[in-house]
């Protein structure tokens, strides 16, 4: 009994060394709780195999042995392609989109991994050795074995219940990963992968439960495709806004009175606010999390309008997220047009793009709904959501038709349904899984769909002339060109544009990681061409932002790239944002203020004049007068005031202009306590934003 249990634990306790030292290095963990899991687990396996007769047994036994391998395996290479482990909704949701697109980083990931996926195979092999060769015979348990093995299964499940209560208790980072917000990233490097995959599976079973009682429960709170937000001209809920408005020289409000000379020298401040009835608000509420978030809206202090409100009101805007974008593929000689639009316009000099779990679909949520992503696949759950508060909601009311284009599959990450729930007339390049005959009139031509990635240039090539002509539009790009891997045989875009930088002094991964992003240059070097030649540049305004860093680099690789260290704060996660109108080259505004990808879908309703309510969002319009801040996946943040390293603990304080440091001393470990609050209420609303469709009570909230 003993060895079967032994080994048992002992392969679990084993693969969980190998993933960590290949997945994360040398660095600490906090291994109790997995222990105690690892107990649990091999007892509960071992009793079933010593309860089992004849040929079961061995079954069960290699069962129970290459199970964990191959799942170990599988995280393995996942974890060394996307830098996050692998989810279930990941197996269920994207594991076809994965199969037919990620083929080539699989496989560059299977080889990379290759000594350590040896390693994990090895007991494999030996229990096949001890079974056959060896002639190693599994015991049939006795009425005192069992009692034996029940004996160590409870006191692990005792051991981990006690361990999560006292992490509880002491208000341990372990327990607030595992139980509040549920970081696999960080579990997985700081606990463990068996406690990842246990808290995931908890996790699904839950959510499946819940969806189940609420059916039951719940009145269907209604789709969203159709959804807009209805709200009467000027409202903006409370009396203030409801007196006189001056209009502001940046052309922010109508005024609802006559104005005077006074008032147009003067402009009235106004909240970003629609007029919500929260009692109405709170009624609506059938379970704590309504109840929390109908609280927490009401006690937000709405932003403000400012002297950059309305600026582009009654222009086009054109929207990109740039896969795998960074500024340092941004080279004058090479990159002339992301240069150009870079240094000119709004130059955000403290921008970052944080990497979430589902890389590209969750960077392309927040970047469309400026909420926090809640585990993976956010977009896809948003889906069967009322996302009444997006962009093309707000341009929809002027009566203008919102387009959204990407150059891959419509069905991939089923964008043919969450983009049209956002709000967009979606078109991709091929069809997918989908059928011609009810699809086909989604799909935008180009010359060559099936590259792969495919040519952001021939993407706009066959999209601009759909809108061109219009007399006002709002367009949505996501590219692709920037996607990994990086290197000249299996990236169709840099072996496209190799020769360009055939010269360049750097590592065939840089070289090819700025060869196609040159194709991303060429398509807005074409798009700015086409806008200019239809008289459209000047009251258009161009908005990129990244949907994450190209994280498929090293560390070692991305800082060649850089050409300089990037260990400090976090400045990995630094980029650059684009907003740019044509009017603003000659004199760019320069933007110091800490900002991030959550923060701009409310500035760009700020900067077009739209009637919003700020506190809708996770993220702020940048030019209010509140403090900066960026978070990341882990919680950890950056403020205009400090940069904060959740993992490490590190804090590093800033200092302003003339060097003075901006929050004192004393006041420090106050003003660390208060952001990391803000940092979870942040999170919390996010996750239940999406979780409850909540926008639909805000909608039946708002006055008519």
């Amino acid at each position: 009994m003993s060895i079967m249990w032994g080994s048992l634990a002992g392969l679990l306790l084993y693969l969980e060394i190998v993933y960590h030292i290949c997945g994360f290095g040398f660095s600490g963990c906090n291994p109790i709780y997995t222990l105690f899991l690892i107990m649990a687990w091999s007892s509960a396996e071992t009793m079933l195999i010593g309860l089992l007769k004849g040929r079961w047994k061995k079954i069960v036994y290699y069962f129970c042995v290459w199970l964990p391998i191959l799942w170990s395996c599988a995280q393995l290479v996942y974890l060394r392609i996307f830098r996050q482990p692998l989810l279930w909704e990941a197996v269920f949701r994207g594991g076809q989109d994965a199969l037919t697109n990620y083929w080539r980083e699989a496989l560059e990931g299977i080889v990379g991994a290759l000594p350590f996926l040896l390693l994990m195979i090895l007991p494999g092999v030996l229990a096949g050795v001890l079974l056959h060769w060896k002639k190693w015979k599994l015991p049939s348990f006795s009425t005192l074995q069992v009692l034996r093995m029940t004996v160590a299964l409870v006191s692990g499940i005792v051991g981990c219940i006690a361990t999560m209560q006292i992490g509880k208790y002491i208000d341990a980072d372990y327990y607030e990963d595992y139980q509040e917000f549920f970081d696999p990233l960080t579990i997985a490097e700081n606990m463990g992968v068996l406690p990842m995959l246990q808290r995931d599976t908890t996790t699904g079973i839950g959510r499946f439960v819940e969806d189940i009682i609420e059916g039951f429960g719940r009145e269907d709170k209604g789709l969203a495709a159709n959804a807009s937000v209805e709200v009467a001209g000027g409202e903006q809920g409370n009396e203030e806004s409801k007196e006189t408005e001056g209009e502001a020289e940046s052309g922010a409000l109508e005024s609802s009175e006559p104005e005077t000379e006074e008032e147009e020298q003067e402009p009235v401040i106004l909240p970003h606010q629609l007029n919500i009835d929260f009692e109405l608000l709170h009624s609506l509420a059938d379970n704590n999390k309504q109840t929390w978030l109908a609280d927490y809206i009401q006690g937000l202090t709405p932003t403000t309008t400012n002297e950059y409100t309305g600026i582009f009101e009654g222009y086009n805007l054109i929207y990109l997220t740039a896969e795998g974008f960074s500024p340092y593929a941004v080279r004058e000689d090479l990159t002339p047009t992301l240069y150009r639009l870079i240094h000119s316009g709004f130059v955000f000099e403290n921008y970052y793009v944080p990497l979430w779990q589902t890389s590209t679909s969750d960077g392309e949520y927040i970047n469309c709904t400026a909420l926090i992503p809640d585990g993976q696949f956010s977009m896809r759950k948003s889906e069967a959501n009322n996302m009444a508060f997006t962009l093309p909601r707000f341009f929809e009311q002027e009566g203008i038709t919102s387009y959204a284009y990407h150059n891959n599959s419509l069905s991939y990450y089923d964008r043919y349904l969450t983009h049209p729930n956002l709000g967009y007339d979606f078109r991709g390049c091929k069809l997918g899984e989908l059928s011609q005959e009810e699809w086909g009139d989604k799909i935008f031509p180009m010359e060559n769909p099936g590259a792969w990635p495919a040519s952001d240039l021939e993407m706009m090539q066959g999209t601009v002339p759909q809108y061109i002509n219009n007399e006002r539009f709002h367009v949505y790009y996501m590219t692709v060109s920037g996607h990994m891997n990086y290197n000249f045989k299996g990236n169709a875009m840099s072996s496209k544009n190799r020769e360009a930088v055939a010269e360049l002094d750097m590592s065939e991964n840089a070289r090819a990681y700025i060869a196609c992003n040159i194709e991303l240059d060429k398509a807005l070097e074409y798009l700015l061409q086409q806008l200019e030649a239809a008289g459209k540049l000047e009251n258009t305004v161009i908005c990129m932002s990244a949907d994450h860093y190209p994280y498929a680099m090293t560390e070692e690789q991305y800082e060649e790239l850089a050409g300089r260290d990037l260990s400090e704060g976090k400045d990995l996660y630094r980029n650059n944002l684009i907003l740019w109108n044509a009017a603003m080259e000659e004199e760019p505004v320069y933007v110091k203020k800490a900002c991030g990808s959550m923060d701009i879908v409310p500035t760009l309703l700020n900067l077009f004049g739209f009637s919003y309510d700020s506190r809708m969002y996770a993220g702020r319009d940048i030019f209010s007068d509140e403090e900066g801040m960026v978070i990341f996946n882990d919680r950890s943040f950056v403020t205009d005031s400090c940069i904060y390293n959740r993992k490490t603990k590190e804090t590093i304080w800033l200092s302003d202009e003339e060097g003075n440091v901006i929050i004192p001393e004393e006041s420090r470990e106050d003003y660390l306590s208060r952001t990391k609050q803000e940092v979870k209420d942040r999170y919390q609303f996010s996750a239940y934003i999406l979780q409850e469709n909540y926008y639909q009570d805000v909608k039946d909230a708002i006055g008519q």
